[in-house]
Parts: C-alpha cells; structure tokens; sequence
C-alpha cells in the first residue's frame, strides 16, 4: 500500500504558507550584493552545521563550528563532535550540488547525504544502504523505549515509497513546505539507519525545498528553528498513537506536525528577509543567480579573487589543500567550463582569471 499522508491544512497552515511566500518573493527581489550574499549564505550553512548536530547532542560551540570548518581547528577532547561536524558540512555541499543539478529526489540522493553524514569529515563516501535490523529509540533519562520503527524487512518499500509520494505530491500540485515537512516525518518515523535518522531527515526536508524553488538563496537554517525549542520539536514529531510502527503510526493524523514545520518555515524566512534588508545596498545588483551555477569550490575560489585579478595552481593548491597537480586539474576543468579564462600561458607561472560573467561580481 502506498504512502498516504493524514493531514488537514488548516488556518494556520494556509496563514503560514502566505507568510513564507511573501518572503521568499521579497528576498527574491532584493538587490544583494555578491559579498553580502556570500557571506550570509556561509552563515546560514554553519548555523544550519551548529544546530543540527547540536540536536544529537553535538558539543562544540558555534565560533568553535566555524574554526573546525573554516580554519582546520582541533579541540582536544572534542575529536568525535569535530568529525561529525566536518560530515555534516559536507552533506550540505553534497545538498548544493544535487539541487544545482537534479531535478526531483531520489534514494541514493537520500543514501548519499547519509553516507557523508557518518563519514567523519571524508569528502567522499558510498551511499549506505539501510539498516538490515530492529532499531529503537530510547529515553536518555530511563533508557525505555519511546518508539519502535518498523521492521528491517519493510525499509527499503517505505522508502520507495516515499520517494515515490515526494515526486507525486509535487506533480499533484501540493505546496513544497508541506510536501518537505511531510517527508521529514515520514523519514524520521521509518528511521531506515541505526543512526544518523534525524540530520539526514533535516537535510532531506532542505533538499526538497531547494528542488522545489524554495532555497531562498540558501540563507536561511530551519535547523536553528528545531534547536530553540527541543521539546517543541520532538513533541509534534510525537503524533503517533502508540510508540510502535505498526500501532497506527502510519495512518496518524499529523497535521499538528504540518503547523509546527511550516510556522518554523515562516519564522525562518522572516529571519531572512530582515537580515537581507539590511544588508541590502541601494542599487546594488544582486548576482544570485551567476552565484548559483558555481558548485561549492568554486564559489570558495572566488575568495582568492578578492585580493587579486589573477590566480595559479598554487593559490588553488594551497586554498584547497590538494597537491599542485589536482590545482592545475581544477583550473582546467573551470576554464573549460567558462569560469576561469587564462590570462597567461607560460608553464611555469600559469595565471587565470574570472571569465566576464563571474568578473562582474567584483566590478559591476
């Protein structure tokens, strides 16, 4: 039997969905500059890291996050929380390009974000199949059960047809807030890993709002809505009548669920819209939209430009922290693609520079 939410969209919801929509259209249209949104975008990726794995207990606090990320920063004692720091950046990347390039959700899109969320800091990892036992969620306090999902067995044709619900809601004309919100649920209640269930759910629900035009110039973190308030969170994730899969979990009503997340989604875009207006310039020219066809290591090369007009494989190596043949590889490959052009052709001291489009960005 397939995948059929119970919910009811509600006053609130409608109010919410209104809320969200006329932010998103204002920032839209707010003319940012490439600096301001560059910096604003790289906030919200770091807050989006603090808070998720601040939910799983993460230790390290948000200036710590930015020095793990940004600098290479060791706290000792803090080893494991660092690493699941670097994962979870990293799924975010991974978030960035398959929104850049895919157009609807897929399972190994959902096992891949996974694999990089338990990959300790690795930059790459093999989608991770789902779990091939019970698992259960315990108290912290008493150690009792709270909930146990359903059987191994039944994974893998729950999240088929999930995935499956996901590309039929968006085709049946269903608002992408309540479609993410809805799958964010639905994953959280199948938990298909023996761990790692609630950021992949978060970046999920983030996914599927980039997919569907809501990534709102990747500047906002609902991951921080979550963490103000624990107990809010858990308890309209809790609608279920019983704490087994199969007591009616499946058929529960969770429209308590659908207000909380879209009235987190509502606040989270309002958050936004204040900060860009701000920040915006009068007159300035908002170059969102050649930012978005940057993957994430080119968008962070564009900070070497910052300082100068031309660039080797040596600042790249060095940027980057790869050895100076992978440097040359790169700029290759983005002067193939029309990011970079070459400047200077000498062997030995090879320069590049932006291309006209990107060059904009510092000298509109």
């Amino acid at each position: 039997m397939s995948f059929s939410p119970n919910f009811t969209i509600t006053p609130r919801v409608a109010s919410c969905l209104l809320r969200i929509e006329t932010a998103r259209q204002a920032v839209l249209h707010l003319p940012v500059t490439p600096s301001v949104l560059a910096t604003l975008r790289e906030t919200a990726r770091l807050f989006s890291t603090h808070y998720s794995t601040m939910i799983e207990g993460n230790r390290l606090t948000q200036e710590q996050v930015s020095r793990v990320i940004g600098d290479k920063q060791h706290f000792p004692g803090r080893e494991r929380d660092e690493k699941e720091i670097l994962g979870y950046y990293a799924a975010l990347e991974l978030l960035e390009h398959i929104a850049a390039t895919e157009k609807s959700v897929t399972e190994n899109h959902i096992q891949s974000l996974h694999a990089l969320v338990l990959a300790e800091g690795r930059k790459k990892a093999k989608p991770t199949p789902y779990r091939d036992g019970q698992n259960v969620i315990r108290d912290g306090r008493t150690r009792g059960i709270i909930y146990m999902p359903p059987e191994a067995r039944d994974v893998p044709a729950l999240m088929k047809e999930l995935v499956a619900w996901v590309s039929g809601s968006e085709q049946a004309g269903l608002p992408c807030p309540i479609r993410a919100g809805i799958a964010h649920y639905q994953f959280a209640t199948i938990h298909p890993y023996y761990d790692g269930n609630g950021r992949t759910a978060r970046l999920l629900t983030t996914l599927i709002l980039h997919l569907g035009g809501y990534d709102l110039k990747g500047l906002y973190s609902l991951e921080e809505y979550y963490a103000r308030n624990l107990g809010g969170y858990y308890e309209a994730l809790t609608v279920g009548p019983g704490h087994n899969y199969y007591e009616g979990c499946a058929e529960a009503d969770i429209t308590k669920w659908v207000e909380y997340f879209c009235n987190g989604m509502a606040d989270s875009f309002e958050n936004v819209l204040q900060r860009t207006q701000e920040a915006a310039g009068k007159g300035a020219e908002d170059f969102s939209p050649a930012l978005r066809k940057l993957d994430p290591r080119q968008r962070k090369a564009l900070e070497l430009f910052r300082l100068s007009t031309s660039i080797n494989s040596h600042d790249v190596a060095t940027l980057f922290s790869i050895s100076d043949r992978a440097a040359r590889n790169l700029l290759a490959s983005w002067t193939e693609s029309g990011f970079l052009e070459m400047t200077d052709p000498s062997k030995k001291n090879r320069k590049y520079a932006l291309s006209p489009e990107f060059e904009r960005i510092f000298n509109p």
